[in-house]
């Protein structure tokens, strides 16, 4: 039979033809490598007219695939120039999805240059044979002189928590404060104000294990005689950072050269935690029992939500979860549990084998969730024969009573003997 030639079969035909020929497996836009490229700090910031500028790439593989041979290239515009033209390509090598790797390159800033944001591009590409990618970010340059003669004075550091512990993020918060207490001073015979200027302010760490998150705070603007502000910084601490004290710097550029400050901002890492500990033997008793445990927070500052709950093949524990809420550091808290078995389960009822408790302590340290995990407790079984109980006491007081029996009697017979 003939297919009759019409003109809404020449369309369908024509449509499957052209989705055949421009069909592309769905994950092609999806699995390809993705670079993303970013100034992680610039040292000194803002950059010296006339000095050299250290400046950190990080290039981030954002995509679904791996990138085989990642290459970063630094254009840099005038005023910036390279310190030597060979620097001006840098490998990082193969690049794994969600990974990333940091190159440092050293800029000279023109003697000439100019007070103000300047330019430059920074190129990538995911091997050899692959085209560039190109980005233009912004560097300020130079710190503006000013009269003004106030001055900055760090007053007030505070940490949220006040001690991180490995892998947490929190913020450091400073309080910049200005020590003037009169509008004006009188330097020479010449009257200058008092404002003091924060043009830039950067929190850099001193240490490998802490990483600042944001990009430096610029042109903050200007406080009068006895104001203060308040800038906060996000930080994370790495799962591998070493317990103790970390030195971050804060640099401060003020009213000039002069009224720059550079201050030592330290940051408390301390992986102790929240302990669980029996307070009185782990026995049950014929199936049942009341298990009693401290729990005590090490920690040097408070924890909030803390949670305890029990865990043990057989055992059924009221309350399931034991919610104590926040925690001050050193605090003991006592803590019970009406446990029952299950006379249904395999591991209870004719054996006398120990059953194994586990206890899992839930917690936060600032906005980080934590969880401690003790294994290795042991609930002994004890059976107890409360028919012996019960006919021991019945014999005692048959034998009571026998006594008491006997005694009247004597007492009887001496009456009549008398």
């Amino acid at each position: 039979m003939k297919i009759p030639e019409t003109p809404i079969t020449f369309v369908v035909i024509f449509l499957l033809l052209v989705s055949s020929i421009f069909a592309v497996p769905a994950s092609a836009a999806t699995t390809s490598a993705n670079l993303k490229v970013t100034i992680v700090e610039t040292n000194p910031y803002p950059a010296k007219i006339g000095e050299y500028l250290d400046m950190t790439v990080q290039v981030e593989n954002v995509g679904r695939d791996r990138a085989d041979n990642v290459d970063i290239e630094i254009v840099p515009n005038y005023p910036f120039s390279l310190d030597s033209q060979t620097n001006a390509v840098q490998n990082i090598g193969a690049l794994a999805p969600d990974k990333f790797a940091s190159k440092e390159f050293h800029l000279f800033v023109d003697k000439n240059a100019q007070k103000g944001i300047r330019s430059i591009d920074i190129r990538t590409r995911t091997d050899k044979n692959s085209p560039w990618s190109e980005k233009t970010f912004d560097i300020r340059i130079g710190t503006e002189t000013f009269d003004s003669k106030g001055t900055l004075e760090l007053k007030e550091v505070v940490s949220n928590p006040e001690a991180f512990m490995p892998g947490d993020r929190g913020t450091v918060t400073v309080t910049l404060s200005n020590t003037a207490t009169a509008p004006t001073v009188t330097i020479d015979g010449k009257d200058y104000d008092t404002n003091a200027r924060i043009q830039a302010a950067v929190l850099r760490p001193l240490s490998d294990g802490v990483i600042v998150l944001d990009a430096p705070y610029g042109e903050m603007g200007l406080l009068g005689p006895g104001d203060s502000i308040k800038l906060t910084f996000n930080v994370m601490v790495s799962e591998d950072s070493s317990e103790g004290s970390h030195n971050l710097e804060l640099a401060i550029e003020g009213n000039s050269f002069d009224y720059n400050s550079r201050k030592n901002i330290p940051l408390e890492v301390d992986s102790s935690n929240v302990k669980v500990i029996p307070s009185k033997a782990l026995r049950l008793v014929n199936g049942e029992a009341t298990l009693e445990f401290d729990v005590a927070n090490t920690h040097p500052n408070e924890l909030n939500s803390v949670s305890i709950r029990p865990e043990a093949d057989g055992v059924e524990f009221y309350p399931a979860e034991y919610f104590i809420g926040p925690m001050d550091a050193d605090e003991l808290f006592t803590i019970e549990f009406d446990a029952v078995t299950d006379p249904s389960s395999e591991n209870i009822g004719e054996t006398s084998e120990p059953i194994n408790l586990s206890l899992s302590a839930n917690y936060g340290n600032g906005i980080n969730k934590h969880e401690n995990l003790v294994s290795n407790l042991r609930i002994q079984q004890v059976e107890e024969n409360q028919g012996t109980s019960s006919g021991l006491i019945l014999i005692g007081i048959l034998l009571v009573v026998l006594a008491a029996t006997g005694a009247l009697i004597y007492r009887k017979k001496q009456r009549k003997n008398k």
